[in-house]
C-alpha cells in the first residue's frame, strides 16, 4: 500500500480524500488541518490518524497532498520534502517565485517527487491532445464562472493559471511578450482578465479568464497549419475541422465541392481528471516516474502568471 497524508483538511483536501480512497493500492494514513474539528472529522471518514502538525506525518505515510492555502505550500512542503515524503502540491505551486524555487531545490537535493496539481493536463479531453498538436500557429483559452466569495486568490492564480500552463504546454517554447488587461468588477482583486502571449517560435496565444460570468465555460480552440481543433473541457469532448477542397462531378453533370470535414475522436482516456490525477501521482510514486506536471513546469506557470499580472492595466469598477 502506498500511504498518503493530506494536508488540508477544506474543500479540497476533502475531494483528495474522497478519491484517493477509490484507487487500488492507496491508502489515506493522516490527515492534517489547524481546524482540529475539521481534522478529525476527515480523518474518521478516510480511517486516517489526525495530527495537526504537518512535520509529523512523515513517519505516517510516504507521501502526501498539500491543499492547504498556497502561501503557505513552501512552508509546509519544504519540511516534508527534507524528511523524504513525495508530494503532490495543489496549483499553484506557490504564491510567489522564491517560495516555488524553494520547493523545487528541496524535492531535487532530497531526491523526491514533486508534482504540481494543475488538473486540467488529466481532463480526458487534452489527454487527447498529446496526439493532436503538431505545428499549431494561434491558441485560444476561455475559462468562465460565476463569483464566489470563498476564493481569495484572484482570476490569475486562481483560474487563468490553468490555461497558462496549458499554454506553455502546446506551444513547448519560450515567451517572449506579455500583454493583458485586468479588472476587478466584484471584489478588491482582479476578476476578469485578458493576455496576449508570444512565443519564440511564432506561436501567439490569447487567454480570457473570468469569475463574473454565470456559466462555466472551459473553451480550447487550436489553429493549425493543417486543421482547427476545438476542445470542450466541460463535456470533454474534441472536435477536429480539416480543410478539404476537393471537387467532383455526379453522372448527371452536377459539380460539388467539399470544403471541410470534421472528425469527433473517441477519447482513450474517461473520467473524474482528479481521479486520473491522483492515479498518476500514485503510480510515480511506486515507480519513481516523472510526473506529467513537475515541480519545475508548475513553478514556469507561476512565473508566466505573475508576468501577466504586472503586464495589466488594472482598471476599478
Amino acid at each position: 500500500m502506498t500511504r498518503i497524508a493530506i494536508i488540508g483538511a477544506g474543500i479540497m483536501g476533502a475531494n483528495h480524500a474522497r478519491v484517493l480512497r477509490t484507487i487500488p493500492g492507496a491508502e489515506v494514513t493522516a490527515v492534517v488541518d489547524p481546524d482540529a474539528e475539521r481534522g478529525m472529522r476527515l480523518a474518521d471518514l478516510v480511517g486516517g490518524e489526525y495530527r495537526p502538525d504537518a512535520r509529523e506525518v512523515s513517519a505516517l505515510a510516504e507521501a502526501a497532498v498539500i491543499a492547504g492555502p498556497s502561501e503557505q505550500h513552501a512552508a509546509i512542503g519544504i519540511p516534508l520534502l527534507e524528511a523524504g515524503v513525495d508530494l503532490l502540491v495543489e496549483k499553484p505551486l506557490a504564491t510567489d517565485v522564491a517560495d516555488a524555487q524553494a520547493l523545487v531545490a528541496a524535492a531535487r537535493e532530497h531526491g523526491c517527487l514533486l508534482m504540481v496539481g494543475h488538473i486540467e493536463r488529466f481532463n480526458p479531453a487534452v489527454l487527447e491532445l498529446d496526439r493532436l498538436i503538431a505545428e499549431p500557429v494561434h491558441l485560444e483559452f476561455t475559462r468562465m464562472g460565476p463569483f464566489t466569495p470563498r476564493v481569495t486568490a484572484d482570476v490569475v492564480l486562481d483560474l487563468m493559471i490553468h490555461d497558462l500552463d496549458l499554454a506553455l504546454s502546446f506551444a513547448d517554447s519560450e515567451v517572449t511578450d506579455v500583454q493583458g488587461v485586468g479588472r476587478a468588477v466584484r471584489s478588491d482583486t482582479i476578476d476578469i482578465a485578458s493576455v496576449l502571449l508570444t512565443f519564440a517560435n511564432g506561436v501567439s496565444a490569447a487567454i480570457t479568464a473570468s469569475r463574473v460570468g454565470q456559466p462555466k465555460v472551459r473553451r480550447i480552440e487550436l489553429t493549425q497549419r493543417e486543421n482547427f481543433v476545438m476542445v470542450d473541457l466541460v463535456r470533454q469532448d474534441v472536435t477536429i475541422h480539416r480543410v478539404d477542397h476537393s471537387e467532383f462531378l455526379s453522372d448527371k453533370g452536377t459539380r460539388y465541392r467539399q470544403t471541410g470535414l470534421v472528425e469527433i475522436p473517441f477519447l482513450e482516456h474517461r473520467g473524474e481528471p482528479l481521479a486520473l490525477e491522483l492515479e498518476h501521482f500514485v503510480d510515480c510514486v511506486r515507480t519513481r516516474a516523472t510526473p506529467r506536471v513537475t515541480g519545475e513546469q508548475g513553478l514556469r506557470a507561476l512565473e508566466l502568471a505573475l508576468r501577466a499580472r504586472d503586464s495589466f492595466a488594472v482598471r476599478s469598477d
